[in-house]
């Protein structure tokens, strides 16, 4: 099925700080399970989740360079935490704070994966709007997608190795 062609509003959605996002997709990122938080400010009906690409509420502002550490991390077993803007069917967005885990089966081999998330406050996403920002902008110097991307890896690299610290421990100081 293809998804509407929305473009960003600009609009937020809010929802609580105790409410919890929940999905589940499989090996190929396709939806699996949502919740009732996740269905509901994705504004998509439970029919035209479940099956989608867990992209079907990527923000075009989200940087895909955070992505390729998501999926870098997950399909190497680990766990990955990110800030991530998603948007809904009308071009509405949301902010959360994402906890993304392998899903393993009992020989260790991953079947699929499941995210958690929270609502993060208003900090904490002026912090990461300005980082995301520089990766964009960074990626978009670049002919094509996958090119910026790299190029957006590598100064996102960069930066971790200046500061002399991992993603993870950058990612919970802010």
């Amino acid at each position: 099925m293809a998804r509407p062609q929305a473009k960003p509003t600009g609009v937020e959605c809010p929802f609580d700080e105790d409410e919890l996002i929940v999905s589940k997709t499989d090996l190929k990122g396709h939806i699996t399970y949502a919740n009732d938080v996740f269905v509901r400010l994705a504004k998509y009906p439970r029919s035209e989740v479940i099956g989608a690409p867990h992209s079907l509420v990527r923000h075009p502002d989200m940087p895909r360079t955070i992505f390729k550490m998501l999926w870098d991390s997950i399909q190497s077993k680990k766990e990955i935490f990110a800030y991530v803007v998603n948007m809904a069917r009308d071009g509405d967005h949301y902010w959360v704070f994402a906890h993304v885990t392998p899903t393993l089966d009992s020989q260790r081999n991953v079947t699929g994966f499941h995210s958690n998330r929270r609502k993060p406050d208003r900090g904490q996403i002026t912090k990461i709007e300005a980082l995301y920002r520089q990766l964009r902008d960074e990626e978009n110097r670049h002919r094509n997608a996958k090119d910026g991307m790299m190029a957006g890896y590598a100064m996102m690299t960069n930066m971790l190795k200046d500061r002399g610290v991992e993603y993870d421990e950058f990612i919970f100081s802010i």
